[in-house]
């Protein structure tokens, strides 16, 4: 079932194979840029950090708010709920077809016809992808009503400042005066995305230079897939995982850590990162331009300034920059039912994990946890929870064929 997908942390996946397809269907398009009200040089608005992902409001069509991901690692916007377009005639529109292994074949449709509005920030016309359905599940996995996602159309009209600190996006026009702050580092703009040269040091290799996709609409600190046209080498302790689900089947892959990331003047060691399988990926994307993915979870230990025009970011820590890099604890997903919402359904569960040997199995129902009701819990929660500290010990109630069960699950660092 589509609901058990991985985990968001490989929503960049999912995204890269989506949007080379639309990449094709826009190629006659040019995308619109925002504009801010006359006079007007910049504005702050306020975001949802959920899962290291930045959930900002968005008008479509003078309707809303509704909850978009705001997502370096794409390019035309993209609506997952298409009920939020009024009067919408699919049989008007262009329609691209994405299929792949292990998966249901997924229609979406190009508009033209979509106005959007970010703060007082407008946009007419702009190029959109609508699927015909949510299959993302971003809803079930985030824990709240997301509607879609949003990128370069924003990025490239404005100096983006992304304060993970304060849970706030200012952005000014070009011309406005921007005191940066922070280390400056380049970047290249290509097919709409971001990317940045740095180093990582690995075992028995040492140094390497590493170019990587900036995404803010992935949950992982890393994700490494390239080094020198074959697989990125692998660290000596990993843990075999379920990375995530594309749109051409499961990716499988390993977990491990990084010894070393450098970011300008910033260094970052033992860093969690994900280790897709060469062979499978590499075949669904291309990898000749890039070794890797650097997510939210490492993004989010800075204040991070984007001027796509000029193509440069300035990098500033924040209070997150000290906090350590950690992998889940427990070994398995959790998401929300797509129904209501409400509902907390336990997903895949790794193998020989401390989750498959207390004896929790997929689709168990959780009710609650530690002694506490469910409903009192974010998804956020229960995901810091799960990677909080080795040896602590949980108390799962669950529900499973009419039955209410308890099961005691004891936390342990795996890599």
């Amino acid at each position: 079932m589509l609901t058990k997908y991985r985990r968001v942390v490989i929503i960049c996946l999912r995204k890269m194979l989506f949007c080379a397809v639309l990449l094709l269907s826009f190629l006659v398009c040019f995308g619109q840029d925002f504009h801010l009200p006359r006079k007007q040089q910049k504005q702050s608005i306020t975001f949802r950090n959920i899962k290291n992902l930045i959930v900002i409001p968005v008008m479509v069509n003078g309707k809303g708010p509704y909850n978009f991901v705001l997502d370096t690692g794409v390019g035309p916007m993209i609506i997952t709920e298409p009920s939020i377009i009024d009067s919408l005639n699919f049989s008007k529109l262009r329609k691209i077809v994405i299929s792949g292994l292990g998966v249901e074949t997924v229609e979406a449709f190009v508009s033209q016809n979509i106005h959007v509005q970010i703060g007082r920030a407008r946009a007419d016309y702009m190029p959109t992808a609508i699927l015909k359905e949510d299959f993302f599940n971003l809803s079930g996995h985030l824990g709240i009503k997301i509607y879609g996602l949003i990128g370069y159309n924003f990025f490239n009209s404005f100096i983006v400042d992304v304060k993970y600190s304060q849970n706030r996006v200012v952005f000014s026009v070009f011309d406005a005066k921007v005191k940066y702050k922070g280390n400056k580092m380049p970047i290249d703009i290509e097919n709409q995305k971001p990317y940045l040269t740095t180093e990582i040091e690995i075992p028995e290799i040492g140094v390497v230079s590493a170019r990587l996709l900036m995404d803010t609409g992935a949950s992982h600190a890393l994700s490494m897939e390239m080094l020198n046209g074959q697989a990125f080498p692998l660290p000596e302790k990993r843990i075999k995982a379920n990375l995530g689900m594309s749109l051409s089947g499961q990716i499988k892959g390993y977990v491990g850590r990084i010894n070393r990331i450098t970011l300008g003047k910033h260094e970052f060691n033992e860093v969690v990162s994900g280790f897709p399988d060469f062979d499978a990926i590499s075949k669904k994307i291309d990898l000749k331009f890039r070794n890797g993915n650097l997510g939210g979870e490492l993004l989010r230990k800075f204040d991070v300034q984007f001027n796509y025009r000029e193509k440069f970011i300035y990098l500033k820590p924040n209070s997150f920059s000290k906090v350590p890099f950690e992998h889940d604890m427990l070994g398995l997903v959790v998401y929300l039912d797509q129904n209501e919402f409400k509902r907390v359904i336990i997903g895949e569960i790794d193998e020989d994990s401390p989750a498959e040997r207390a004896g929790l199995c997929p689709n168990d129902e959780i009710l609650g946890v530690n002694f506490k009701s469910i409903e009192f819990y974010s998804l956020n929660e229960l995901t810091e929870m799960f990677r909080s500290k080795a040896e602590r010990s949980l108390i799962f109630e669950i529900y499973r064929d009419q039955q209410i069960l308890y099961k005691v699950v004891r936390l342990q660092k795996r890599i």
